[in-house]
C-alpha cells in the first residue's frame, strides 16, 4: 500500500499437535482474505531442548509443506526461560528470533483472518494489544490488597508510571479502570525491543519477591500480567477505533471451534467454510479431529443451531455448558 501500512510482518507460534493445524488454518485465511499482504508470515517453532521433555517441533510433513507453499517462513527459536512449564511464554521467546527493527503483529494460532488485514491502520510507534478480555486477573481476596494496589505495586516495581494508563471513564476499583489485555494479538515497532521488555517483566513477576502477589496465581496469566506494563513502557496503550476490525470484521480469535460456530457472524462462518473447502487444505486439516468433526462432518452447524447469534448469552460459561450438555464440545 502507498502509505506503508502493509509493510509489517506477522508471527504465529506452532508446534506438534493442535497448533500445527491451527497454523495452517490461519495461513490459509490470511492468504485468502489479505492477498495484498506484502510482509512475511513467520511460523515460529520451538527447538528441542532441556525445557521440553519431548521434541515440540511440527511433525506433520504435509502440514509443513502446505505452510511453505502458502509463503510461510519457519522460524526456529530457543526456549530459554519457559518451555513446557509455561507454553504461553513461546510467543514472547519467539520474538527474539524475529528480524530486528521490523514492525510486527503477533497472533495466536487460533485466529481466523476474515478481512484485509493489510489495510488495518496500525500505528507501530504506539504498541497495543487485544481488548477481547474479561476480569481474569488478579483475583480479589478477602483481606487485600485490592486490584488497584496489586497493579500499582507491579508498575512501581518496573519503574513505569501507572497514572496515564488508567481509564477514568470507569471508577477506581473496577477491573476496567486499569489497563488489561488479552495476549491473543499484540504489535510493536520491533520484536526484539518488545521481547526484552516482556521477558524482564515476566521473569521479575515470576521470580521476584513481590508481597502483593502472595495470594495470586500467575499461571496461565503471566503474559497478560506483563503485557500492559511492557506496552506502557514502550509508549503504547489501549487500541484506538482504527483497530476495531481486530476481534471484529478483520480477525476472529475463535479459541475453540465449537465457540466459533456458536458466536461467529454469518460472513465469518462463510470465510471459514470457503477457505477450508479446497482439497489440498481439507486433506491436511482433517488430521485434526476437532476440524474434521466440526467443519467437514458439519457438527459445527449443530452447535450453531443451539444459539441465537443475535442474542447470545453474555457469559462464555453458559455457551460452553450448553455445548457440553449436547455432547458437542471439542478443543
Amino acid at each position: 500500500m502507498a502509505d506503508g501500512r502493509a509493510d509489517f510482518d506477522i508471527m504465529i507460534v506452532a508446534q506438534a499437535g493442535r497448533l500445527t493445524y491451527e497454523a495452517v488454518l490461519f495461513a490459509t485465511s490470511l492468504r485468502a482474505m489479505a492477498p495484498g499482504f506484502q510482509g512475511t508470515l513467520y511460523v515460529a517453532e520451538p527447538k528441542a531442548g532441556p525445557l521440553w521433555p519431548t521434541d515440540p517441533g511440527i511433525r506433520d510433513g504435509e502440514a509443513r509443506a502446505l505452510l511453505t507453499q502458502m509463503g510461510a517462513k519457519f522460524l526456529p527459536f530457543e526456549s530459554r526461560h519457559f518451555g513446557a512449564s509455561y507454553p504461553n511464554g513461546n510467543k514472547i521467546e519467539a520474538l527474539a528470533a524475529m528480524p530486528d527493527g521490523r514492525p510486527f503483529v503477533f497472533f495466536d494460532t487460533d485466529t481466523l483472518v476474515t478481512g484485509p488485514i493489510d489495510q488495518v491502520d496500525f500505528d507501530f510507534s504506539r504498541p497495543s494489544a487485544s481488548m477481547n478480555r474479561t476480569d481474569t486477573w488478579p483475583e480479589e481476596t478477602l483481606y487485600g490488597p485490592d486490584r488497584q494496589a496489586i497493579w500499582a505495586a507491579l508498575y512501581d516495581r518496573f519503574g513505569v508510571d501507572m497514572g496515564p494508563t488508567l481509564d477514568q471513564t470507569f471508577p477506581e476499583g473496577s477491573w476496567q479502570h486499569v489497563m488489561y489485555f488479552n495476549a491473543g494479538w499484540f504489535f510493536g515497532p520491533c520484536p526484539r525491543l518488545f521481547h526484552m521488555a516482556m521477558i524482564e517483566i515476566m521473569l521479575g513477576v515470576r521470580d521476584g519477591d513481590i508481597p502483593e502477589l502472595a495470594c495470586q496465581s500467575l499461571t496461565p496469566w503471566l503474559d497478560q500480567i506483563a503485557l500492559p506494563i511492557a506496552i506502557a513502557r514502550l509508549g503504547g496503550g489501549r487500541p484506538g477505533p482504527e483497530l476495531d476490525g481486530l476481534d471484529g470484521t478483520i480477525t476472529q480469535h475463535w479459541r475453540a471451534m465449537p465457540l466459533f460456530y456458536a458466536r461467529a457472524s454469518d460472513p465469518a462462518l462463510q470465510v471459514l467454510e470457503t477457505v477450508t473447502a479446497p482439497n489440498r487444505i481439507k486433506r491436511v486439516l482433517k488430521a485434526h479431529e476437532p476440524f474434521k468433526r466440526m467443519i467437514f462432518q458439519r457438527r459445527g452447524l449443530k452447535v450453531r443451531r443451539l444459539f441465537d447469534q443475535s442474542n447470545l448469552p453474555k457469559r462464555e460459561k453458559v455457551l460452553r455448558n450448553r455445548i457440553k450438555k449436547n455432547r458437542l464440545w471439542m478443543r
